[in-house]
């Protein structure tokens, strides 16, 4: 059996054919950095983490791209609430994401562009749109022309002479009475006074939201990727609009497969701040619910349908992982021989990454080694015996490694899982040969990967760097 997968586009499981055989790019939409990580955010990264480890462990070699939008409303609103400035919102909340997904045991992208990095690519896109008559300037903001994209509405299934009759009536705003159609949306806006600006052909100011992505996207993959991820609040207009700029400009197609995960509700209502229910990552983890329990409980749930924190599922969640995580914590393991468990989960991530199918198969291997564990935790010699048998540590081996696969590690290795001094140096030498190579970002990736991990880099004179763990 091979992989399917949900593919919104087509609003068909359709099996996976990556474009290049052995190989699968991915670029994942990434956070506005203007403020903490919320539930959403860990639903969202963590099924997007399993499927890139169970991809690899598949046998692909991934190339992940996940990028950071540090320009927008929001963080300019943030920092003129507390006289910052845009840079500085958007370096602390950078630093608390890595900080975030490190605790969830979230691999970090192997790259993560920056939007204010890729204003060169964004630039060139617009201007390709615009030679193509398929954006439009006007008194400083360029427009793309929605009308001249045939497949507008082909990811949302929105037609748009329906939403232009839905929006009669209205009173056109100074912005929208610019435009050629209502629907026309904001490739590059106008610098108004006391923002941040750019440089640009059509004179001074910033991005809009969705060329950002089209920009990095190609920018850092190409023309055509193989998949493509976000929320589902993003189908529209944010990845709608992605397609319609990277198409319209290159003629081809944007990514094969859309992959959309489903919303978070708390309590069975939306999770938003004006309900007092909205909760971020940082607090529901500092509160005592560990990371693997948060872990486990998304992933109890199909991706793609809608899941409900509630203190009694985490709750339930925690018990079942106290399960997992006593087998997990038993010592030795031998690589374990082809079996029908191995099969069977394999199987059930095949099935449009059917995680809690994968689950009960974690739960069977581990059932007997949690009651050794608990035998040996009372002093049994007779089960360190046992454990040594080979059934039982190719049983162990087959748990530690399928529980990598969705990212589920005993506490204690994550907890203690400190880089060693080679590591830390292999790393600072990675990231030297990124900026020797001008990519910044990946630089930037690799500091802010160490630093969340407790290691902070001090950059000297003649391009030395030491190092000290804080």
């Amino acid at each position: 059996m091979s992989l399917r997968l949900t593919n919104t586009l087509s609003r068909r499981v359709e099996e996976f054919r990556p474009i290049e055989p052995g190989k699968v790019s991915i670029y994942c939409c990434g956070v506005t950095v203007y403020d903490l990580c919320h539930l959403g955010h860990a639903r969202s990264y963590i099924a997007w983490d399993v499927l890139r480890r169970y991809l690899s462990w598949s046998g692909y070699a991934v190339t992940f791209v996940q990028n950071y939008t540090d320009i927008d409303d929001k963080i300019l609103n943030r920092a003129a609430e507390e006289g910052s400035s845009m840079e500085a919102v958007s370096e602390r909340n950078i630093e608390a994401f890595v900080a975030d997904m490190t605790r969830l045991n979230i691999l970090p992208a192997d790259r993560m562009p920056r939007a204010t990095r890729s204003l060169d690519a964004i630039r060139t896109l617009i201007s390709e749109l615009e030679a193509k008559g398929a954006a439009y300037s006007a008194d400083g903001d360029v427009y793309f022309a929605v009308m001249k994209h045939a497949g507008y509405g082909k990811l949302s299934g929105r037609d748009l002479e329906q939403q232009q009759d839905n929006a009669g009536g209205r009173v056109a705003s100074e912005e929208e009475a610019r435009k050629h159609h209502p629907f026309d949306f904001a490739l590059w806006k106008g610098a108004k006074p006391g923002e941040p600006s750019f440089p640009s052909p059509w004179g001074q100011g910033r991005p809009g939201w969705h060329i950002e992505c089209s920009a990095m996207v190609r920018e850092e993959l190409g023309d055509t990727i193989d998949i493509h991820l976000g929320g589902a609040d993003l189908v529209f207009p944010h990845h709608e609009n992605e397609i319609a700029q990277s198409e319209a400009a290159t003629g081809k197609e944007l990514a094969h497969y859309w992959l959309h995960n489903g919303m978070v509700n708390v309590g069975g209502q939306k999770m938003s701040k004006s309900l007092g229910n909205f909760t971020t990552i940082r607090a529901l983890l500092d509160s005592g619910v560990s990371p693997m329990t948060l872990r486990l409980f998304t992933l109890q749930a199909h991706y793609r349908k809608p899941l409900d924190f509630t203190a009694e599922a985490l709750e339930a969640a925690a018990t079942g992982w106290k399960g997992l995580n006593a087998a997990l914590g038993l010592t030795g393991g031998v690589a374990p021989e082809r079996s029908e468990l191995r099969e069977r989960f394999a199987a059930a991530m095949d099935d449009d990454l059917n995680t809690s199918a994968a689950l009960a198969v974690l739960f069977e291997l581990a059932k007997p080694l949690r009651a050794l564990a608990n035998r040996i935790e009372r002093g049994d010699e007779s089960a360190r015996v046992e454990l040594e048998q080979p059934e039982n540590q190719q049983q162990l081996a087959l748990l530690q490694e399928l529980s990598a696969v969705l990212g589920l590690q005993h506490e204690a290795q994550v907890a203690d899982a400190g880089l060693s001094d080679a590591a830390i140096q292999a790393e600072i030498e990675a990231r030297q040969a990124a900026k020797a190579a001008k990519d910044f970002a990946s630089a930037d990736r690799i500091r802010d990967a160490l630093k969340a991990q407790g290691i902070e880099l001090i950059d000297k004179p003649g391009g030395l760097t030491d190092w000290i763990r804080s």
